[in-house]
């Protein structure tokens, strides 16, 4: 249940809304550019979190140990079997 209001802030905070009416340039580019960057970068790192800590597949209604996905979270999946 930790994963919805924590999309809901990305979700939220994904439009630029404190940078309104800034013209900031920093090294060649527009502050709120910078911002969707970093917002991007944040995004990824939690939907690898999302991912790694099983929720998506309890969430499909998938068993993640039925599955075979890796109870560490840092392990490489090789995808499908051959």
């Amino acid at each position: 249940m930790v994963w919805i209001p924590v999309f809901a802030v990305l979700v939220a905070f994904a439009v630029p809304w404190p940078l309104w009416g800034v013209d900031l340039v920093v090294v060649g580019l527009p502050v709120w550019v910078w911002w969707h960057v970093g917002w991007l970068v944040l995004c990824t790192l939690l939907f690898a979190r999302f991912v790694g800590s099983g929720a998506w597949e309890r969430g499909m209604g998938i068993d993640p140990i039925a599955s075979g996905a890796e109870a560490d979270p840092t392990a490489a999946n090789g995808g499908d079997p051959p």
